[in-house]
C-alpha cells in the first residue's frame, strides 16, 4: 500500500479538507461526515477500518460508547467546537478496561473540528502531537498508519556514553602525546576501561577502590605507572596464589581471568596533567553508560584519513537495534508474549523457549569494538530475565546463578585491529556483569561472574581472508550482522579491489562493488543451505545505480538469498568525535524458502527521521515494492546505448589536466590574457554540473585546433602545458592541491602525458545541447535540465545531448523520468548522481506516441522554459530548490507530468511508486530480446524537432 502514496497529494486534498471544514462546530451532527471524508484523504473508506459509536461494557455493569473506534489502532473522542479536550483524552482512557487487549488502540485522537491532539501510546503517551484543522497539510504524514504507515521508533543511547568517550579519548591523546603508543597504548586503555567499569558497577568491592587507589598516588604522577603494573598484576593472580606480603589495598581487588591482564606491558610514564585526566575518567559515573561506548572510544582515537582507509563507521545503539529488532528481537519478544498469554502449558513453553535462547549463536564478522554483539547481549539478556520473572513470580530462588543460561560465549566475531578486538571481549564482559546487577536486582540476590570462566569467541583476523566455519560452523550460526567496512571502490586499497573481485568472482573487468558487497556474499556463501539469517548495514549504493545489477544477481541466484526486510536510506550518525555521516541502509536477508511471508520495509520522510514502516509480499533489491513485478528479482543493467532508440547521450570535454588549463575567475582570465592576448581565440567558456546549476563560469584553453607553432609563441600557454605534462606523469599536483604531493597517475593521464594539448575526452558543440548535471540535490522535484550555446564546452561534469527536441526535455523533465531516477539511479551520498548508462539508457520511453501527444509535451515543455524566465536573477539551483521553487514553474511541472504520464497510460498514476512499477515492466518487456540479440535500436522515439536555436544557456 506504501508504494500508493502521494503525499504530495494528500496534503493537497488535506488542505481543501481544512477549507471545507473551517466552520465545523457541531458533535453530534457533523462527527460521521467529517470523519468519512477525513479517511478519504489518504484514499481509505473509513467503514472497512472503523466503526462509530462502538459499544463496550465497562465496570460495574456500565456501557459507553466510542466516537470512532478502529480495533487495534486508533480511538477517537470527538468534542464539539470549544470544548477543552484535557477532559476528553480522560474519557478517552476510560474505555480501555472494557476492550479486548488485542483491541487496544495505539492511537488517540482528540478534537473538536478546530484543535487535534494525537497520541501515539506506543512512543509518547504524554506527548501529543498538536495542531489545528488549517494546519492539516503540515501533519497527514503523522496519520501514516491510515495506510499502513507505522512510525517506528529506535531507541537511541544516552548522552552521558557521548560524555564518557571524550574522556577517554582526552587520555588516549594525552599518553599518545608523551610517546606512549601502538599496541602498548592500546592494550593498556582496554585496561583502564574495565577498571572504571569494574569500580563503579560492583566487580570490584567495596566500590570506588580504584579511584581511591589512583589518588593515593603521588600528585607528579611520578609514580602511577609502577602503581598500575602491580595492580594489573594482582587482578591476574588468583587469591591463594598471591604473596603474604601484598597491601591489604591491593589485596582487595579480586581475580579476573580472560586473560585480560596476562601480558606483561611496559607502563606509561605519567606526569601531574596525565595523572589528573586518570582521575577525571575515575570520577565519571561509569555505571550510567553502555559498554557499546567502547566502539566511540575506539573512534575518537582514529583521524578521519585512517577511518577512511579502514571504511570504519562507528555507531550508537539506536542504530543497532534498527539491525537486530527486525533481526531477530522482534520475533522473540512476540513469541514470549504468545507464551505468556497461554492458558495451558505455560511454563513448560516458556522453558523451552529458554533453552531455544541459550542455544541461539550470533556471529559479526566485522565486529569492530563489538557494538553488534554487545547490544544483541543486552537484549537477549533482559529477555531472559524476563523469563525468569514469569517462571518465578515470587522470587523464591536460592541462587539465581544457576538458573540463568544465556552466556557471552554465544556470542562470535572476526576484527581485523587488535585494539577493538579486544575491546569487544572486554564490552560482553563487562555487559555481562551489568546484566548479572540487574538480575540480581530484580531477584534480590547477588550474582557475580568473576573470576570469568566463559569468553566471547572474538578473532582477531582479516574476515576476507579468513574462513568462517572456523570461527563458527554454518549450522551452528543463527544469525549474522553487523556493519562491514564501506570504501567505495574509488577509495579501495589494492589488496581490498583484489579481495572483493575474487569473492565477487563477475569475471570481466571485476566490476566496480564497493567492499561491504564482500561481507555479502561471503555471509550468502557461508549460511547457504542453512536456516542462519544475516542482516548488514551498507552504503545506499547496493540498492541504487550499477552495483544492483553486479551485486544482487550473485545473493540472488549463487547465494539463494532473498530480501526479508530493509531500511531505506537514512543518514547513519556517529556521537563520537570526528563523527562519520554517511547515507546507509539496512538489509536483512533470508535463505530462500525461508524468508517470512511479508517483508517489512522501513522507509524515512526526511534523511535523519524515525522511520514507518510496511509490509510487503516481496521486496526488490532498490527496497521497492515488488509484489505487483513478474519478477522481484529484476535489476535495471547499465547499457551503452538507450533501450529505446533514443538519441545518444554523451559527457562533455575531460581534460585531466590538474586544472592547468582551466581559468577559474575573470580575474584569473583578464590577468592571463593580458600576458597572453594572442591566446583569446583558444579561451572559451567551460560549464561543469556547478557552474550550471549556480550561475558563474570558468574558461578552458581548447587548443586542439592551435598549430605547433601558435603554441610554441606563446609562452604563457607553453608553460601550462609543461605544468600539464607534469601533472600528468605524476610530477606535480594539480594546481588548486599546491601543499599536497602529487598522485600517481593512471593509465589515462600518462597515455596523454606527451600530447597535453589534448584533452581526454574532447567535445566541442557547434549546436545547441540538452544537458544534464551529473549530481544533483535530491531535495529538487525535478533535475534542472536546459540548453547550453557554443561556443560553451561543456566539462565532464555534465551529461548532453545533440541536437535535442523539446520532447526529449519534457519526458526527461517529467516526474516519471524522475521516478526512475530516485528510485533506480545511482547516489552520491543521497544527491542523485545521473549515469548515462542506467538513468537514460536503461530508462523506457513511451513506445509509440501520438503526434498529438508528442506536441502537447512540446508546448507544456516550452511552458516550463517560459517560467523559468520569469526568474532572469535566479540561478537554477535557486528556482528548483524545494522551499522556494516558484509556484509557476511548479505549475508548469505539474502540467508537464500531466501530459507524459498519460502516453504512457490513460489512468492516471497514484504515485512515484506506481511510476516506477509501470517503468520496470516496461523494462522487463524491453530487457528480454535484447540480450538474446543484442540491443536493437527502436523507433520509438518522434522524428520531428523543435528550434532550440534560442533556447540559451540556463533557460
Amino acid at each position: 500500500m506504501a508504494t500508493r502514496l502521494d503525499w504530495n497529494d494528500i496534503r493537497a486534498r488535506a488542505a481543501k479538507f481544512a477549507e471545507e471544514w473551517k466552520d465545523a462546530h457541531y458533535e453530534r451532527g457533523e462527527t460521521q461526515t467529517f470523519y468519512n471524508e477525513f479517511f478519504e484523504l489518504f484514499g481509505v473508506t473509513r467503514r472497512r477500518l472503523a466503526s462509530f459509536e462502538y459499544g463496550v461494557k465497562l465496570p460495574e455493569n456500565k456501557r459507553g460508547f466510542l466516537d470512532l473506534f478502529w480495533k487495534g489502532k486508533l480511538l477517537i473522542e470527538q468534542k464539539s467546537k470549544g470544548q477543552d479536550l484535557k477532559p476528553a483524552r480522560e474519557q478517552a482512557l476510560k474505555y480501555f478496561p472494557g476492550l479486548k487487549e488485542e483491541e487496544l488502540p495505539r492511537y488517540i485522537l482528540l478534537s473538536d473540528f478546530q484543535n487535534f491532539e494525537l497520541y501515539d501510546l506506543d512512543i509518547d503517551p504524554d506527548k501529543p502531537l498538536v495542531f489545528k484543522l488549517d494546519q492539516l497539510p503540515d501533519h497527514v504524514q503523522s496519520f501514516g498508519f491510515i495506510v499502513g504507515l507505522e512510525r517506528r521508533l529506535f531507541r537511541d543511547q544516552d548522552p552521558a556514553n557521548i560524555q564518557a568517550s571524550e574522556i577517554m579519548g582526552a587520555l588516549h591523546d594525552a599518553l599518545e602525546a608523551s610517546g606512549y603508543d601502538g599496541h602498548n597504548l592500546e592494550r593498556f586503555l582496554v585496561r583502564l576501561l574495565f577498571c572504571l567499569f569494574s569500580d563503579d558497577t560492583g566487580i570490584f568491592q567495596p566500590l570506588g577502590i580504584f579511584e581511591e587507589y589512583v589518588a593515593n598516588t603521588r600528585e607528579d604522577g611520578a609514580d602511577v605507572g609502577g602503581a598500575l603494573a602491580a595492580l594489573f598484576q594482582v587482578l591476574n593472580t588468583k587469591e591463594n596464589a598471591r604473596h603474604k606480603t601484598i597491601s591489604a589495598e591491593l589485596n582487595k581487588f579480586p581475580y579476573v581471568n580472560g586473560d585480560l591482564f596476562a601480558e606483561n606491558l611496559p607502563l606509561p610514564h605519567f606526569d601531574r596533567d596525565m595523572r589528573n585526566k586518570l582521575l577525571a575518567a575515575c570520577g565519571f559515573k561509569w555505571e550510567a553508560i553502555s559498554p557499546a561506548i567502547f566502539g566511540a572510544l575506539f573512534q575518537s582515537v582514529m583521524n578521519t584519513e585512517e577511518r577512511r582507509k579502514k571504511g570504519a563507521h562507528y555507531t550508537s545503539e539506536k542504530n543497532i537495534l534498527k539491525v537486530i529488532e527486525p533481526l531477530f528481537m522482534d520475533d522473540l519478544k512476540a513469541e514470549f508474549e504468545r507464551i505468556t498469554s497461554l492458558k495451558r502449558g505455560r511454563d513448560k513453553a516458556l522453558d523451552e523457549f529458554h533453552t531455544r535462547l541459550s542455544k541461539l549463536t550470533f556471529f559479526d564478522p566485522a565486529c569492530g569494538c563489538g557494538n553488534f554483539l554487545v547490544i544483541a547481549y543486552r537484549e537477549l539478556r533482559e529477555l531472559e530475565t524476563r523469563i525468569l520473572k514469569e517462571l518465578h513470580p515470587e522470587q523464591r530462588v536460592t541462587d539465581i546463578g544457576l538458573y540463568t543460561r544465556v552466556n557471552v560465549d554465544q556470542f562470535y566475531g572476526i576484527e581485523i585491529e587488535e585494539f577493538p578486538a579486544r575491546i569487544a571481549e572486554v564490552a560482553m564482559w563487562m555487559t555481562d556483569h551489568i546484566e548479572n546487577v540487574r538480575l540480581s536486582a530484580a531477584f534480590g540476590e547477588a550474582y557475580t561472574r568473576i573470576p570469568l570462566t566463559k569468553s566471547p569467541n572474538i578473532r582477531h583476523a582479516d574476515a576476507l581472508e579468513t574462513d568462517w566455519s572456523q570461527v563458527i560452523s554454518a549450522d551452528k550460526c543463527s544469525f549474522v550482522f553487523g556493519n562491514p567496512p564501506f570504501v567505495g571502490a574509488k577509495y579501495q586499497s589494492e589488496q581490498q579491489r583484489e579481495q572483493v573481485r575474487r569473492i565477487a568472482a563477475l569475471g570481466g573487468s571485476g566490476g566496480s562493488l564497493d567492499y561491504v558487497c564482500a561481507w555479502f556474499i561471503k555471509a550468502g556463501q557461508f549460511t547457504k543451505g542453512s536456516g542462519a539469517r544475516i542482516a548488514f548495514v551498507a552504503t545506499n549504493s547496493v540498492t541504487q545505480g550499477e552495483q544492483v545489477g553486479q551485486l544482487w544477481p550473485v545473493l540472488f541466484d549463487r547465494c539463494k538469498l532473498e530480501i526479508s526486510f530493509a531500511h531505506r536510506t537514512f543518514q547513519w550518525l556517529s556521537d563520537a568525535r570526528g563523527q562519520a555521516h554517511v547515507h546507509c541502509v539496512i538489509i536483512g536477508l533470508s535463505q530462500r524458502n525461508q524468508e517470512p511471508s511479508q517483508k517489512r520495509l522501513f522507509s524515512y520522510l526526511t534523511i535523519d527521521g524515525d522511520p514507518v514502516e510496511s509490509s510487503h509480499s516481496a521486496l526488490s533489491p532498490y527496497l521497492i515494492d515488488a509484489s505487483r513485478l513478474r519478477d522481484k528479482h529484476l535489476v535495471v543493467r547499465e547499457l551503452s546505448r538507450s533501450i529505446s532508440g533514443a538519441p545518444a547521450m554523451i559527457i562533455g570535454s575531460k581534460p585531466i589536466d590538474g586544472g592547468y588549463l582551466i581559468l577559474d575567475t575573470p580575474e584569473e582570465k583578464a590577468e592571463f590574457l593580458a600576458a597572453c592576448p594572442s591566446a583569446r581565440p583558444f579561451v572559451k567558456p567551460f560549464i561543469g554540473g556547478q557552474e550550471y546549476l549556480n550561475g558563474g563560469t570558468r574558461w578552458i584553453l581548447a587548443l586542439q585546433e592551435a598549430s605547433p607553432a601558435q603554441l610554441r609563441a606563446m609562452s604563457s600557454v607553453s608553460e601550462r602545458l609543461k605544468f600539464v605534462r607534469e601533472y600528468r606523469l605524476g610530477r606535480r599536483p594539480a594546481k588548486r592541491k599546491q601543499d599536497k604531493e602529487a598522485k600517481k597517475p593512471g593509465i589515462s593521464a600518462r597515455g596523454l602525458a606527451d600530447t597535453p594539448a589534448q584533452f581526454h575526452v574532447t567535445v566541442i558543440p557547434k549546436s545547441p545541447i540538452l544537458v544534464v548535471p551529473e549530481v544533483s540535490s535530491e531535495t529538487r522535484r525535478y533535475i534542472p535540465m536546459g540548453w547550453l550555446e557554443p561556443p560553451i564546452i561543456p566539462s565532464n561534469k555534465l551529461r548532453f545531448i545533440k541536437d535535442a527536441d523539446l520532447y526529449q526535455f519534457g519526458v526527461m523533465s517529467s516526474a516519471m523520468h524522475m521516478a526512475w531516477t530516485t528510485f533506480v539511479g545511482g547516489r552520491l551520498e543521497s544527491r542523485f548522481q545521473y549515469s548515462i548508462g542506467i538513468n537514460y539508457n536503461a530508462f523506457p520511453w513511451p513506445a509509440a506516441p501520438g503526434e498529438k501527444e508528442v506536441e502537447k509535451v512540446r508546448t507544456l515543455a516550452k511552458a516550463v522554459l517560459d517560467a523559468r524566465k520569469q526568474f532572469p536573477d535566479s540561478s537554477l539551483a535557486d528556482i528548483y530548490d524545494a522551499t522556494s521553487m516558484p509556484p509557476v514553474l511548479l505549475k508548469a511541472h505539474r502540467a508537464l507530468d500531466v501530459a507524459v504520464d498519460r502516453i504512457y497510460r490513460k489512468e492516471p498514476f497514484g504515485s512515484d511508486g506506481e511510476r516506477v512499477e509501470h517503468l520496470f515492466k516496461l523494462y522487463e518487456d524491453l530487457i528480454a530480446p535484447m540480450f538474446s540479440v543484442g540491443i536493437k535500436r527502436r523507433k520509438r522515439m518522434p522524428s520531428g524537432k523543435s528550434d532550440t536555436s534560442s533556447l540559451a544557456a540556463g533557460e
